[in-house]
């Protein structure tokens, strides 16, 4: 279905893909994963044929129809959803006028390229329309209740998010390229496309930081080097990679340490030959003694200039790298009472507005590793500003326990000041000089001049990355996280986890990824019908 050789690619001399070389066939669910950066949307881009490669070629299967989903909006703003929706599923109404202008462009240029297969594919689309299919995939991505008359454009980004994933299911191609389709599904539409990607028969490449939707969908693993610039192919799926990669480390460390324990035999070795002759040479006038010392000598040379070959060949196993991660050290927190936060019948919401949750009753206690997930629009952040004082309870209130310093994380990192840069606001949230601020946010993967640019150029996850160190500096040991992985990439999100499952303190974060539910949370709150159920987990 899809066969890449050799694709390269590189920006202002910078390598980005170096050979990389794989296949993918019909019903083979693949996971793209790397560090950001690392050439992953890079590589979606050319399969799509929005970007040429450098050098390599790729190739499909015959009339093989590929859907792509890229992170960027690129609907007409006037188009309405109806109209949009109705286009991509095959709408009769719709098709009508395109399959007349194709049949007659086709009358009047029979060779020109495209055309047929256009004309072919609109028919496709037109015999499998289904109104069904198309009510059931607006429904479970959160869309069957906009207006059809609606333009896209006044969508909000999740739900012009979850537009472009749906037209490109209803477009039913044979080959999906998805680049983070997860972004901004809930559990429940992650679950969904789960079950749609199992039963669908064509091929997908898709790249995800949702280890959980990986472990659920994929059954290979192509694995970018951000070293290397190399692609690996790992069969399974993410868990299974990761039982692979950690053997191949261990295996690898094993032989490095056997082969620094040899090159260390072999020099003692050399030198201990080396020596001999030297003092046999000098502690005798036999000439015989002296020539035979001399031929030693060479001999301690021949095996050193073997062994420097050798350090030089691809025979020469490498030391395994150790991968940078983000490393969180957070302070120790200050001494926390027993009860940290009360909410007594609660209801919180927007004034003009029916109330998102009612009569609240719940109580926090140190210690506690809360997720709090749920439908989007349930009120998961109206909650948590509701719980950090941004905005006043519709009845009821919020008791925070008399030692509680607490630290909030919004979605969008909006309390950073644009104007800033790292390096100023770290400055300004903790007694520190400049070398040592500089080391605390090196921790935080910003290095050269990183910490200089002001916080408004920062990327998404940069600015994620920032939220944190500050939580870190002012030493809070309350936090309050609203979706605090959602730009971050796997290694990342892995780093992120180690430190908050060190962190003393008590934790309350809005999250969807399961895998970070899984191994993070000691109780779920499940927002349902305007009200919290609580799920203690076991630990």
């Amino acid at each position: 279905m899809l066969t890449v050789h050799q694709i390269s690619k590189s920006f202002d001399f910078n390598p980005i893909l170096q050979d990389v070389t794989f296949h993918l066939n019909a019903g083979e669910r693949v996971g793209l994963i790397g560090p950001n950066g690392s050439g992953k949307t890079t590589l979606l881009r050319i399969l799509a044929g929005e970007e040429q490669p450098d050098s390599g070629h790729l190739s499909f299967a015959s009339n093989a129809q590929v859907g792509y989903l890229a992170q960027s909006f690129e609907l007409p703003s006037e188009l309405s959803l109806a109209h949009a929706v109705g286009r991509a599923a095959g709408d009769p109404d719709l098709l009508q006028a395109e399959l007349e202008r194709l049949a007659n462009a086709l009358a009047q240029n029979p060779e020109q390229a495209g055309l047929q297969k256009a004309y072919d594919r609109a028919l496709q689309q037109l015999s499998s329309y289904d109104p069904a299919r198309v009510e059931v995939t607006l429904q479970h991505l959160g869309l069957s209740e906009i207006p059809g008359a609606r333009p896209v454009g006044q969508l909000s980004g999740g739900q012009k998010t979850r537009l472009t994933l749906a037209l490109i299911l209803l477009q039913e191609p044979d080959l999906l390229l998805l680049d983070e389709p997860t972004n901004h599904l809930d559990v429940a539409m992650l679950e969904w496309l789960e079950r749609w990607l199992s039963g669908f028969e064509g091929g997908v490449l898709l790249v995800s930081h949702d280890r959980t939707f990986l472990d659920h969908t994929v059954n290979r693993i192509l694995a970018l080097n951000p070293v290397t610039h190399t692609v690996a192919a790992y069969e399974g799926n993410y868990s299974d990679y990761v039982q692979q990669r950690r053997l191949q480390r261990e295996k690898q460390w094993s032989a490095y340490k056997d082969q620094q324990y040899e090159i260390r035999r072999m020099r003692q070795d050399i030198n201990r030959i080396k020596q001999q002759a030297r003092g046999t040479e000098q502690a005798t006038k036999n000439d015989q003694l002296r020539r035979y010392a001399k031929k030693v000598a060479r001999k301690a040379k021949s095996r050193e200039k073997k062994l420097d070959r050798y350090l030089e060949s691809d025979e020469r196993v490498e030391k395994p790298a150790r991968h940078w991660k983000m490393k969180l050290d957070f302070d120790e927190p200050t001494h926390l009472s027993q009860d940290v936060l009360n909410l007594e019948a609660l209801t919180v919401g927007y004034e003009g507005h029916p109330p998102l949750l009612r009569d609240l009753n719940l109580h926090v206690q140190a210690g506690q590793r809360i997720v709090l997930t749920g439908p989007n629009g349930s009120g998961k952040t109206t909650l948590l500003r509701t719980i950090a004082g941004r905005l006043p309870p519709q009845a009821g209130r919020v008791r925070l326990g008399a030692s509680v310093k607490m630290g909030y994380m919004t979605q969008e990192q909006k309390l950073l000041d644009p104007d800033k840069s790292a390096l100023e606001l770290i400055q300004r949230a903790a007694p520190l000089n400049e070398t040592d601020a500089r080391s605390f946010l090196h921790y935080f993967l910003f290095s050269d001049d990183d910490p200089l640019r002001p916080t408004g150029d920062l990327s998404f996850g940069e600015r994620a990355r920032l939220a944190l160190a500050l939580l870190v500096a002012r030493g809070c040991n309350f936090l309050l996280l609203d979706e605090p992985i959602n730009h971050l990439d796997i290694p990342s999100r892995t780093g992120f986890e180690q430190a908050l499952a060190q962190f003393e303190g008590t934790t309350l974060a809005v999250v969807h990824d399961r895998y970070f539910i899984d191994r993070f949370a000691t109780d779920v709150w499940l927002l349902e019908d305007a009200s919290i159920r609580r799920q203690i987990r076991d630990r």
